[in-house]
């Protein structure tokens, strides 16, 4: 009787077990699995965009993006969701809305003069965030009409967040070089200095443009805001990648920090040869190198993911990961320098050189596929937040899924 008891509950084990592998909730070496964290459609948000991620301090994964009331592009109603993880995406506590402006406010005068904008539809975009490992803290960016920006935080590992506060005093600072009328921090996450002299320092990009040009993006200059007092104040950086003949449109960037200290930022930008841009600086806000293509990124013009695995160490290489659609070509057929590329095939990069070549790259998502940022958590697992599949089946901007991907390098490098 024992014995069927026994034998009884192995197999219940073993059928709840094979149920949770296959609805991805258990990742094994080499392996990866998926879970999806947004729908459109749901909650009366026809679109999720704009994923970001970071893993804070003691573990927790937060998941956040940009909930769109419409699907006309980037500008109208949106709030700022999240969702979290405390045991490292195997689960994932409910939504929670932690940005939602209330009230007719001014829209952008260069939006409304393209008609991309209408009164009393607040546009909320380009959440960021950056966990402090000094103190715990996760530091939380977004701007509003893309002409203001605020910061939060939140002491409680994304639970509850404070009251905004208004930063856009950080941006003025940039007219005196550029007379913006857009901006927008990340999109993605930001990063926290571990090393040199700036080590504590919070380091964002940020993108400025003068509106005049195509959906009032255009044309743009990308730069970095910091803090060095753990987000009480923030500064202004010098202009990384100015936009000239040869650096069109530098716009939407990620950051790591290399082993050496330094900062690198890589951009996405409509410059002719479709690659990605590459900047480094000593201490992430001044004394930008002379930016430089990276011949093996690849840019369809769309968003990109990088961030540090592991730092070098006696037995091993540090290791960086680095997520983009890896595709140029056009359904129709139509593929031109510096013009947009189907957003297909995001796949995922490894270097272990700091970025100065990528010697593993494995496709994570075959057919559309968009936007990413990358994440990685203490035991070497990398997370990929990415949009998937479309709202129509033709590959629009307009994504159908928000999905957090997990796998190890040991994925990455199989043939």
């Amino acid at each position: 009787m024992k014995s069927s008891i026994y034998s009884f509950r192995v197999l219940l084990c073993l059928f709840a077990f094979t149920l949770l592998v296959s609805a991805g909730q258990f990742t094994f070496a080499g392996e990866v699995s998926r879970t999806d964290l947004f729908h459109a459609g749901e909650d009366g948000y026809k679109l999720f965009r704009i994923p970001g991620i970071v893993v804070t301090e003691k573990g927790t994964i937060l998941a956040y993006c940009e909930a769109r009331k419409g699907d006309r592009g980037d500008w109208g109603r949106i709030d700022v969701m999240m969702r979290r993880s405390t045991d490292g995406g195997t689960t994932w506590l409910p939504a929670q809305k932690i940005v939602k402006v209330e009230g007719d406010l001014p829209i952008n005068p260069v939006a409304a003069a393209q008609n991309l904008d209408t009164p009393g539809e607040n546009t909320v975009n380009n959440p960021v965030a950056i966990v402090d490992h000094e103190t715990g803290t996760v530091h939380f960016l977004y701007c509003l009409e893309y002409m203001r920006c605020f910061y939060m935080r939140s002491d409680d590992e994304g639970a509850t967040w404070s009251e905004p506060v208004e930063i856009t005093n950080t941006f003025k600072k940039f007219r005196s070089d550029y007379d913006w009328k857009v901006i927008a921090t990340g999109p993605g996450h930001g990063i926290q200095l571990r090393q040199g002299s700036k080590q504590g320092r919070l380091v964002i990009p940020v993108w400025l443009s003068l509106g005049t040009g195509g959906h009032a993006h255009r044309p743009s200059v990308t730069s970095t805001i910091f803090s060095d007092d753990h987000g009480k104040t923030w500064q202004r950086g010098e202009i990384a990648i100015p936009d000239n003949d040869e650096y069109i449109n530098p716009n939407e960037t990620s950051v790591v920090e290399l082993a050496d200290g330094k900062v690198m930022l890589n951009a996405r930008s409509e410059s002719k040869n479709n690659r990605r841009l590459i900047t480094t600086s000593d201490d992430g806000a001044t004394g930008w190198t002379k930016p430089t293509f990276d011949d093996e990124l690849l840019e369809p013009i769309c968003m990109a993911g990088i961030v540090r695995v592991r730092h070098p160490s006696n037995d091993h290489p540090g290791l960086i990961a680095f997520s983009n659609p890896d595709n140029l070509s056009r359904r129709d057929g139509k593929e031109a320098p510096g013009k947009g590329r189907d957003r297909m095939n995001v796949s995922i990069k490894l270097s272990e050189d700091e970025g100065q070549s990528w010697m593993a790259n494995r496709t994570l998502e075959e057919g559309y596929s968009g936007y990413s940022d990358l994440a990685a958590l203490d035991d070497g697992t990398i997370l990929c937040f990415y949009e998937r599949r479309s709202t129509d089946g033709t590959a629009p901007i307009g994504s159908f899924l928000l999905t957090v991907a997990r796998f190890d390098e040991d994925w990455v490098r199989k043939p």
